[in-house]
């Protein structure tokens, strides 16, 4: 019988905030929520999760994950995250699970629910989709850059004709929470997105990643504000 399985890679090594999957969040390591929203998602039948470092996997194991060993050479700063998750599919199914779906969880996204991922699911079954992405809605996002001179210059619209807000169509902002894909299109496209690709709408406040200490107070603010952190 095949299943869904949720994987997460969680590196030892970064630069921005050194040890970040295992600080503490609201109580417990940083990877312990995405683990635990995993494994109370009904549509997830186990959670798996990658890393190049021994005490990330004892502690995924601690929190109810299965550990897989991540080799150096696509543990760096450079490898992708497309290349942790073609390593664990191939180790999970060696571990003689018949793989469905994948559900590829970032640990630095900690902002979700069980609900998301089982929300997702449907969707992705009900669309027939190939992949999916995890988006939250921007309203009246106008976007601007620098030109080399200094100057600014608006990218995304004509600042001399100003669309009324009304008028704007909807857009989407790929928060990173998660993905969900088959293996076929993983190993197809060397990619997490492709084929027929559909999108999980998240409430805005679900949008925040951690990369910096700012991040790290922000996601616990947001957490205990809307409950995320009952668990």
């Amino acid at each position: 019988m095949s299943e869904t399985v949720a994987v997460i890679p969680a590196r030892g090594g970064s630069k921005g905030l050194p040890r970040k999957n295992l600080l503490d969040l609201c109580g417990r390591p940083l990877l312990a929520w995405s683990i635990a929203q995993a494994r109370a998602a009904d549509g997830i039948d186990s959670v798996w999760v990658s890393s190049d470092d021994p005490e990330i996997l004892a502690v995924a194991e601690t929190w109810g994950g299965h550990p897989i060993p991540r080799p150096q050479n696509i543990s760096g700063d450079t490898a992708s995250s497309e290349s942790a998750w073609l390593h664990a599919l191939d180790a999970i199914e060696s571990a003689g699970v018949a793989v469905r779906t994948v559900v590829a969880m970032q640990a630095t996204s900690p902002l979700r629910e069980a609900a998301d991922l089982d929300a997702a699911l449907a969707r992705f079954a009900e669309g027939n989709y190939d992949s999916l992405l995890s988006v939250t809605e921007v309203e009246d996002f106008f976007t601007w850059k620098q030109n080399p001179d200094g100057t600014a210059a608006s990218v995304n619209y004509d600042h001399r004709n100003r669309r009324r807000r009304q008028a704007i169509e909807k857009g989407y902002l790929e928060n990173g929470s998660f993905y969900v894909f088959t293996p076929q299109l993983l190993r197809r496209e060397n990619n997490r997105l492709g084929g027929r690709i559909g999108m999980h709408l998240m409430a805005r406040h679900k949008m925040f990643q951690i990369d910096n200490a700012e991040d790290l107070t922000l996601c616990a603010a947001i957490m205990r504000g809307y409950g995320l952190d009952q668990l």
